[in-house]
C-alpha cells in the first residue's frame, strides 16, 4: 500500500507531502489543486508506462507546467509582495512515493541549451529507488544521476555501475528494469494503477459500441471495454454487480449479449418489453455502470484515483456509488477526488490524521500554494527529496 505521495515544483504544488490511507478523500474548493494532484499521480504512473516525456509535452512542455511562483514564499507572506529572489535549488518537478515495499523518485529539470526540435521535453535529472518511507542513502537500492545509473553492491558498502551514458529522455524503469528485480516491481505497480476520469457518455462513447470481448479482470480507463469487463464480473460466480444494478435502478438486471464475439451491454428494467442496448441506456445510467464494472474489478489494481465520480449523476445514485467505492478500498487502495458533500458524507472519511483507514484531506490556496488544511508535524509522511 501507498504510504506517501510528494511532489514539487508541479503547478501549484510548489512542495506538498500527502498521506494516504486505504481510502483518502480529496476536498477543496475549485482552483485548489485538486485537478494538479490528480494529474500529478498520472504523470507518476506514466514513468512506469515510458510516457512521462509526451506526457508533458501535451501539457505544453515542463516550464508551462512548473510551479509559477518564487521558490519560497515566506518574503511574500511577510510583505504582501511576491518577489524573486536568489535560487537555492535547480529549477525542477519533483514526483516520488513511498509505499510498504519501495519508494521511487523522479526528478524532471530543464533541457540543456542546444539545438534540437524537442525543446520543450523535459530532462530526467535524478532518480532514485529506495527502501522504507525516506530515500536515504542506506535505504538507496537504484540511483541514477543524468546518465550514471547505479545499483547498491551486495556487499552493502558503495554502490555498482549499471551505465554511464543512459539519455536524459530515458527512464531507468524503462531501459533497466530487466536488469535488477526492484525496478521492475516499481514499474509493475506504476502500470498496474488506475485512474478514472469521467467517462463519457454522449452517442460515440467507445462504451456505447460494440466491441470484441476477452476476459477483462480491469476495466480500461476510457470504459471501452464496459461489455466484457461485466462478463467477466459475472462469470466470478459472484452477485455484487446485480446487487448494486438493482439497489441503484429497482430492480434492474444486466447481462451481455456475444454475437459474433462482439459483446453489448443489456440492460433490462421493469416495465420494459425488452432490455435496453448500450447505444439506449441514459447517459448517468451508463455512467454508473461504467463505475460500477470498474469499483467491482476481480482483480483491482494496486491503486485506483477516481476523479469527481459523481459528475452526471442523480444524486439517488450517490449512495449506492459510495457503497462501491468504500467496497473497493477494502480489497485495495482507492484515491477519490471529489467536490460532492453528499458523496464524503456517504463514505465517512474521517479529517486527516484520526484512528481508521479512511481520511478526507481537504486542499486550500495561499499565497497561489497548494495546502493540505489541518496537516502538522504528526500527519505529514518523512520524507526526504535529497540533491541531484
Amino acid at each position: 500500500m501507498l504510504d506517501t505521495v510528494a511532489i514539487r515544483g508541479y503547478r501549484s504544488l510548489r512542495e506538498i507531502v500527502l498521506p494516504l490511507r486505504r481510502l483518502t478523500v480529496i476536498t477543496g474548493a475549485n482552483g485548489t489543486g485538486k485537478s494538479s494532484l490528480y494529474r500529478a499521480l498520472r504523470l507518476l504512473a506514466d514513468c512506469g508506462r515510458g510516457e512521462v516525456i509526451a506526457s508533458f509535452a501535451r501539457e505544453g512542455g515542463v516550464e508551462s507546467a512548473m510551479w509559477a511562483g518564487p521558490e519560497h514564499l515566506g518574503g511574500a507572506r511577510r510583505t504582501g509582495t511576491a518577489q524573486g529572489g536568489p535560487r537555492t535549488r535547480p529549477v525542477s518537478i519533483e514526483l516520488g512515493y513511498a509505499a510498504d515495499d519501495f519508494g521511487y523518485l523522479i526528478d524532471l529539470g530543464l533541457p540543456q541549451a542546444r539545438e534540437t526540435a524537442f525543446g520543450r521535453d523535459p530532462e530526467v535529472k535524478r532518480e532514485l529507488v529506495f527502501a522504507g518511507p525516506v530515500a536515504r542513502p542506506t535505504a538507496t537500492l537504484v540511483r541514477r544521476v543524468r546518465g550514471l545509473v547505479e545499483v547498491a553492491a551486495d556487499t552493502g558498502r558503495g554502490f555498482d555501475a549499471l551505465a554511464s551514458n543512459l539519455p536524459a529522455h530515458r527512464s531507468v524503469l524503462a531501459d533497466w528494469a530487466g536488469a535488477v528485480p526492484e525496478l521492475v516491481m516499481v514499474r509493475e505497480r506504476l502500470r498496474d494503477w488506475r485512474f478514472y476520469d469521467g467517462f463519457r457518455a454522449d452517442s460515440h462513447a467507445p462504451a456505447r459500441m460494440p466491441q470484441v470481448g476477452t476476459r477483462t479482470p480491469v476495466l480500461a480507463d476510457d470504459g471501452a471495454d464496459l461489455a466484457a469487463a461485466v462478463q467477466t464480473i459475472l462469470e466470478t460466480g459472484t452477485d455484487d454487480f446485480g446487487r448494486a444494478v438493482a439497489d441503484a435502478f429497482d430492480g434492474a438486471t444486466v447481462s451481455v449479449s456475444v454475437t459474433d464475439g462482439l459483446f453489448d451491454l443489456h440492460l433490462r428494467q421493469r416495465g420494459m418489453l425488452r432490455p435496453l442496448r448500450s447505444a439506449e441506456i441514459s447517459d448517468g445510467t451508463l455512467r454508473f455502470l461504467l463505475w460500477a464494472a470498474a469499483l467491482l474489478s476481480p482483480q483491482p489494481p494496486s491503486l485506483m484515483v477516481l476523479n469527481e465520480p459523481e459528475t452526471s449523476l442523480h444524486p439517488d445514485l450517490v449512495r449506492p456509488l459510495a457503497e462501491l467505492i468504500d467496497a473497493a478500498a477494502t480489497r485495495t487502495q482507492v484515491v477519490v477526488v471529489t467536490h460532492s458533500a453528499t458523496l464524503r458524507t456517504n463514505l465517512g472519511a474521517q479529517p486527516i490524521g484520526s484512528d481508521g483507514d479512511a481520511w478526507e484531506i481537504e486542499l486550500y490556496k495561499d499565497w497561489g500554494e497548494t495546502k493540505i488544511a489541518e496537516q502538522g508535524l504528526l500527519t505529514t509522511p518523512p520524507w526526504d527529496w535529497g540533491k541531484r
